[in-house]
């Protein structure tokens, strides 16, 4: 199972720089990583005082931390950066563009969660203040990189103390074929979904054969809707803490005209969203 032993964190000089910071040293803490810090600007003494003082208030870090300063085009210096660390998980909080006042999660973060070679934490409350992590909600749905990613979720969860986790089949309509105009044909799409449910079932249960879950509430739950904004929506709905999803394939020409499901999460983020890679 893949681990994350190295993390990066985008730093901007922002009001949720002190939270951000506090939350990727807990993390990084909880999953015995590495983290760094990259600043996309110029390094003054101001920035590196405010630093410091920051860290001095936070818990001690297990393992090394450091921080890159560099000059640049926010996506391509995080790029860059991701890959000559050897990052494993890219947090992303408010990301400031130097010498504009916006902070950017949307538009820089749909570049970096397509481009990244590494996985990517999105985060969109953190807190200085510790709150437990107590649902962690996955995809389940059939796709090659779903059994690693319901592997990496079960890990993650071990790693925050999380003992509910709740792995989501997003089954679409098409799969049902069955054209309900009347009594016959409602009985008929509900016999169809009942055996799609239970086929799905069987083969997420058959994943989890394999992986040690004995410290945690296993829930399987299907949904007939569009991919990727069903999660969402049920993600949100049960105030998941983390939503945990496949990284989309390479995108092709359709998915540039037609959103991927991955888009439906990133143009309104539930909660905080892991993309694993």
């Amino acid at each position: 199972m893949q681990k994350f032993k190295k993390i990066l964190i985008g730093i901007a000089f922002s009001p949720s720089l002190k939270p951000n910071l506090f939350e990727s040293i807990r993390l990084a803490n909880m999953l015995d990583a590495k983290l760094v810090g990259v600043h996309v600007g110029k390094k003054t003494k101001e920035k590196e005082e405010q630093i410091k003082a920051i860290l001095n208030d936070a818990h001690d870090l297990k393992n090394e931390f450091k921080i890159i300063w560099q000059e640049g085009n926010p996506v391509d210096v995080i790029l860059e950066t991701t890959k000559n660390q050897q990052i494993d998980l890219l947090i992303l909080g408010a990301l400031q563009q130097e010498n504009l006042f916006k902070y950017y999660v949307g538009s820089i973060a749909r570049k970096l969660t397509r481009k990244a070679p590494c996985s990517v934490l999105l985060i969109i409350k953190p807190s200085v203040k510790k709150i437990a992590c107590k649902h962690i909600v996955v995809n389940g749905l059939k796709d090659n990189k779903t059994e690693d990613t319901i592997k990496i979720a079960i890990g993650v969860s071990n790693d925050l103390g999380c003992k509910k986790v709740t792995i989501v089949e997003e089954i679409s309509q098409a799969e049902l074929d069955v054209n309900v105009s009347d009594d016959k044909s409602l009985r008929k799409a509900t016999i169809v979904k009942e055996r799609i449910k239970t086929r799905e079932d069987r083969r997420v249960k058959n994943i989890l054969k394999e992986i040690n879950c004995s410290n945690i509430s296993i829930h399987i739950q299907s949904i007939f809707g569009r991919r990727g904004y069903s999660i969402g929506h049920y993600a949100k709905v049960k105030r998941a803490d983390l939503l945990i999803m496949n990284a989309p394939t390479k995108l092709s020409l359709l998915d540039r005209i037609f959103p991927h499901d991955i888009e439906y999460i990133l143009s309104e983020l539930p909660t905080d969203v892991l993309i694993v890679k």
